[in-house]
């Protein structure tokens, strides 16, 4: 089976660390490659940057349109009914690109796992089930959707995990993001939870933010 469509953007000719970042629903991989400018790492730093596409499916919430999905929304509630099959089969997708990242070189605890909205639930289950120790992985205005029946494997058990979450946001409200907090708490983890005042976006100072953590995590 051929790898998810993506855009690659490497600070470096020679990367030693990769973030590989899911966009939410509706988007596609272009949605974050120009904050890889934003982010301001320091000269030197050899980061590839892996923004995949998500396969076009018929989202149930929109009428059945089909559209870019991780996977199908059954019901918009606060916890959100979700066809799980579907979101594990794009995580295991996003497994394959840091298998694939590991053959090109990059030492899994070089490579992070960060992803927004629907991709943030995508990216919790890929990280915390992956079979090899990762650098961290970074949810952002996302939600746990996988708490109940997610078995964290071991090599991932204390992994630097970063939630980020807008105060004003009408689509993922911010009980979502301190609920995922808390689920991840019940892991054993340590997660790091920052907020911000706007709506279902990025900020600039929440792109700060992130550069710190990612430069933090990668030193």
């Amino acid at each position: 089976m051929p790898l998810l469509p993506h855009i690659e953007l490497q600070t470096d000719a020679e990367p030693d660390a990769a973030v590989i970042w899911l966009h939410g629903l509706g988007a596609s991989g272009h949605d974050f490659e120009p904050l890889v400018p934003e982010l301001h790492l320091p000269q030197g730093s050899g980061v590839r940057f892996i923004f995949p596409h998500a396969p076009e499916i018929p989202v149930t919430v929109n009428g059945g349109m089909v559209m870019p999905a991780w996977y199908d929304i059954l019901e918009m509630d606060l916890d959100r009914k979700l066809d799980i099959g579907q979101l594990r089969d794009s995580a295991h997708q996003i497994q394959r690109l840091i298998d694939r990242e590991i053959e090109r070189g990059i030492d899994s605890r070089r490579i992070v796992v960060a992803g927004f909205s629907q991709g943030g639930a995508v990216a919790i289950e890929a990280a915390l089930t992956y079979p090899k120790p990762l650098a961290g992985l970074l949810a952002l205005s996302s939600y746990f959707a996988t708490w109940e029946s997610l078995r964290v494997n071991p090599a991932n058990a204390s992994l630097p995990i970063a939630v980020m979450h807008g105060l004003r946001d009408p689509m993922v409200p911010e009980s979502q993001g301190r609920k995922s907090v808390e689920r991840l708490e019940s892991f054993g983890f340590k997660p790091v939870y920052s907020t911000y005042p706007m709506e279902h976006q990025v900020c600039l100072e929440e792109i700060a933010d992130i550069s710190r953590w990612l430069q933090q995590i990668l030193a």
